[in-house]
């Protein structure tokens, strides 16, 4: 959206996204609210099969839910048997890499975007999330931009986190904090 510079109110701000980009994603979020919106639950492979027209590097028997909010599918790649539960939004302008066995669970929020609130320009910034092997993103967790949940960390309910999580440490709370080590049922199990 244009908007007007404070020191010259006379020129217009260039928009972050192109027209083209902007179209693409219109065409994409039909696209979804059409085909997969309204789909039954157990369509996943029906869901993964319409992300990957659209650009998604999608890994096999992945569980992607109806009711996910997925902003740019060719920004998304997952390795096998991930989940992006109901209810899920990805905004994902940076990327965002869901490593195999990770879950997003019910009505988590994956926000690869912010603005420099330092900036007079209000400049959008964009970075990459990375969800590691056997991570967990609980319900209504939120992760923010360029944070890298390593493996088999969890984020807790309704936690929030601006910063990388420890392998196999488990998070709770705004902001988020370390509250006990999970068990490395990987390592355990050799």
């Amino acid at each position: 959206m244009f908007g007007h510079d404070i020191n010259n109110p006379d020129a217009y701000v260039k928009p972050v996204f192109s027209t083209k980009d902007k179209v693409k994603r219109l065409i994409w979020q039909i696209t979804w609210a059409v085909l997969c919106r309204y789909t039954p639950a157990p369509l996943h492979k029906w869901r993964v099969f319409v992300l990957r027209m659209f650009g998604a590097k999608i890994g096999k028997s992945n569980f992607i839910y109806p009711s996910c909010t997925i902003w740019a599918p060719w920004l998304l790649e997952t390795e096998e048997v991930a989940t992006i539960g109901p209810g899920v939004e990805v905004y994902n302008p940076g990327g965002v890499y869901l490593g195999h066995h990770s879950i997003l669970s019910q009505d988590a929020y994956i926000c690869g975007a912010t603005h420099n609130y330092n900036s007079i320009d209000f400049n959008y910034i964009m970075k990459p999330i990375v969800i590691k092997p056997y991570a967990w993103i609980c319900a209504k967790a939120i992760v923010l931009p360029g944070v890298t949940c390593n493996t088999g960390s969890v984020l807790a309910a309704a936690a929030i986190t601006s910063k990388d999580l420890d392998e196999w440490g488990v998070y709770a709370g705004n902001p988020s904090k370390k509250i006990r080590e999970r068990i490395n049922f990987l390592k355990d199990s050799n």
